[in-house]
């Protein structure tokens, strides 16, 4: 017997399955026998007395659950950190815990009320001493562990647990001797295993299946080399046999209809520790403020999901909600997250959706100075599509050319003080970079109950996926929109792909250009050349477009048309000399419609405008696309996503294409001007161009009224 060694144990005299607060006892109110309990129990107890000191605390009517004493505290050297349970039913075994510590001479530490904090079952000491294991996720809050760090003086790791059936980090998770651990990946989400796999050399892992898994094989007492568990299978034994541990089995299948097994049933009070190994907890948090019509919208829970999807985890700290119906709703939120990196994912996806960090807390944004062209300091912020704004000299500065995927730079000049998105090759040596997440937030639209009021207009649609029956209902409304911007003088930039033209919508866009619907058009080499096919040949991709059918030596017309305009010089001299007298681009020449062709790798020809300069093509984009109302995005995967990147929130934006994938990607951007229509680009124009027809806009009405 190893009398150094000692654990806690409390029997079950009251035991029995009396609530459900796990799955396990999902089935099993009072189906657990108590003789049967006490008999396994006995038999655990007398395996640990053979080789451990067990003391034991006084069992408590009123709390069953008090005979699992992993959830007592965590107890380290002299002191203990009492637990603080979070369901109700267990927190009534507090005190007689606390007593017992407080008889025995610890130093006890006590959390929070409002903090849950489930002891040994989600703390684990490293069998060597080095650092401290500590689980979140489902019965313990990431906030406890800088807690833990500081008052028993050790490096805590935090782990997130994903399986409810794994509740508590014991049940999933044992440290062995020698520096082994016995666990189930799955339990764990991805973070947490690239730390477990940094921290244990791969060597020293012995990992379980499912089977073991969930007879609670992980839920073990190890004391040496022994490991007294409930069951193992063959496999497992002989692995760890291997690596020189002894199994003991003892049943405990009534305690597992409770969700407990050996290691919840004890609790050592003795654990080895390295003096070297001082506190430290990478644990982060920080303070945000949402604000807008947070439930009704669905704002509120998007951001709380989104902080446990992403290994965090939260506290409301204070929630105000709107009296009236157009009132916005505010709320406080602590979000913890288990180290800088998680913390800094968290923030930025946050920002996204306008969450602010608490303006006092950031005077000024961390800047970095720029030492190479065209490269950012490490952690720059990467901005979005919606308008942003910095914190400089403690005033909030918007941020000019707003854009997705650059940097801000921030300079000062005999105006004041501007920030500016730059894209990466445009950063100068010398440019002030801002890092971190620290002082930024983006400006979004309140999410307002009533869309269109009073007001005889069609509210743009929200951002989604629109399906093949309800493309009418959303061609009337972008048609009543383009009447709208027409007349109004807006600016309509259209993305089109060859597609356009192969599902005969060319006549369909050539008369949204001449009649002065589109004032920039931007796509690729294909669709001029098969436009311009079209036109002068009557084919496109060598298919008669009027009959249907290929024609005899049509795959050569598109690289006729394109050394015939290579001849002319331009596409607009070849409107000039005649040679090219209808189609979208002859449309576009001849009511000066400007337009941009970015070049690619698989272009043939290329026809002269088209821009084979791959950085000077994207900066033509950016020039059409600035101050346009609405982008329509037809059938052209990779140029609509490269516009979507360049346009700020604020644009109404349109992608029609029959794969529903290209569609989603667009969507996916977040904003709630964006529509995505699945169907045929031919069919949405032709639909397009019949609803024109029929309206009467109530803006040129007022106007010539």
């Amino acid at each position: 017997m190893s009398a150094s060694i000692r654990f806690l144990m409390c029997a079950p005299e009251f035991y029995d399955v009396d609530y459900v607060i796990n799955p396990w006892m999902e089935g099993n109110i009072h189906k657990s026998s108590r003789d049967r309990a006490m008999e396994q129990w006995q038999n655990l107890f007398h395996i640990i007395k053979e080789n451990a000191t067990v003391d034991l605390v006084p069992p408590q009517r009123g709390v069953p659950d008090m005979v699992f004493t992993a959830n007592a505290g965590l107890v380290l050297e002299d002191r203990v950190v009492l637990s603080r349970f979070y369901h109700k039913e267990r927190q009534g075994e507090e005190p007689f815990f606390k007593a017992w510590f407080e008889e025995q001479g610890y130093q006890v530490f006590e959390l929070p009320k409002e903090l849950p904090f489930e002891g040994a079952g989600d703390a684990l000491l490293d069998r060597e001493g080095r650092w401290l294991w500590a689980g979140y996720g489902f019965r313990s809050e990431l906030d406890s562990h800088p807690y833990l760090a500081k008052w028993l003086d050790i490096e805590v790791l935090s782990l997130r647990l994903m399986d409810e059936r794994f509740y508590h980090l014991d049940t999933c998770f044992c440290p062995l001797a020698n520096g082994y651990l016995l666990y189930y990946p799955p339990a764990f989400d991805a973070y947490s295993n690239r730390l477990i796999e940094m921290r244990v050399p791969a060597n020293k892992r012995i990992t379980v299946d499912e089977t073991d898994a969930v007879n609670f094989a992980c839920n073990a007492v190890n004391i040496n080399q022994l490991i007294i568990m409930n069951k193992a299978s063959d496999e497992l034994k002989q692995r760890l046999s291997d690596v020189g541990f002894q199994v003991v089995e003892t049943p405990l299948t009534e305690f597992l209809k409770a969700g407990g097994a050996a290691k919840c049933l004890t609790l050592r009070v003795t654990e080895p520790i390295i003096p070297l190994h001082h506190a430290a907890a990478a644990v982060e948090s920080r303070v945000i403020h949402l604000e807008g019509h947070l439930l009704d919208s669905g704002l509120i829970n998007r951001a709380l999901d989104l902080i446990v999807e992403g290994g965090g985890s939260f506290q409301v700290l204070n929630f105000r909600l709107g009296e009236q119906r157009q009132s916005t709703s505010s709320a406080e939120i602590r979000v913890t997250a288990p180290d800088h990196a998680v913390m800094e994912t968290l923030m930025s996806q946050l920002i996204d959706m306008g969450a602010v960090a608490q303006p006092q807390e950031v005077c000024d944004n961390p800047l970095e100075t720029v030492t190479k062209d065209g490269v950012a300091p490490d952690d720059f912020y990467v901005t979005t599509i919606y308008p942003t704004e910095v914190r400089v000299n403690c005033e909030w500065v918007p941020v000019q050319n707003q854009r997705m995927d650059g940097a801000i730079v921030v300079s000062h000049t005999p105006e004041g003080v501007r920030a500016e998105c730059k894209l990466l090759r445009d950063l100068k040596v010398g440019d002030r970079v801002i890092v971190g997440v620290e002082g930024i937030r983006t400006v979004r639209k309140p999410e307002v109950r009533e869309q269109r009021g009073s007001q005889p207009e069609f509210g743009f649609m929200g951002s989604g996926v629109s399906s093949e029956r309800r493309v009418e209902l959303i061609v009337e409304q972008i048609a009543w929109e383009l009447r709208k911007l027409r007349d109004q003088g807006g600016k309509v930039v259209v993305t089109a792909g060859p597609v356009v033209i192969h599902t005969g919508g060319g006549e369909h866009l050539a008369r949204l250009i001449r009649e002065g619907y589109v004032q920039a058009l931007l796509g690729g080499n294909a669709i001029a050349v098969h436009d311009i096919e079209q036109a002068i040949m009557g084919t496109s991709l060598g298919v008669d477009m009027k009959r249907g059918v290929s024609v005899r030596g049509g795959h050569r017309h598109h690289l006729k048309v394109i050394n015939t305009i290579r001849r002319c010089g331009s596409i607009r001299a070849a409107v000039e000399q005649g040679v090219l007298k209808s189609g979208v681009f002859y449309e576009c020449i001849q009511h000066n419609v400007p337009f941009s062709l970015a070049g690619s790798i698989r272009d043939d020809g290329p026809l002269p405008d088209t821009q084979m300069d791959l950085i000077k093509a994207q900066e033509e984009y950016a020039r059409l696309i600035r101050g346009a109302d609405m982008i329509l995005m037809l059938s052209s995967m990779l140029h609509s996503i490269g516009v979507g990147n360049m346009t700020p929130a604020g644009v109404k934006m349109v992608c029609v294409d029959i794969n529903p994938a290209v569609v989603t990607k667009l969507s996916d951007r977040g904003s709630v001007e964006s529509v995505g229509v699945v169907t045929d680009v031919g069919l949405f124009l032709s639909l397009l161009v019949q609803q024109l027809d029929r309206l009467t806009s109530p803006y040129r009405e007022a106007q010539l009224a």
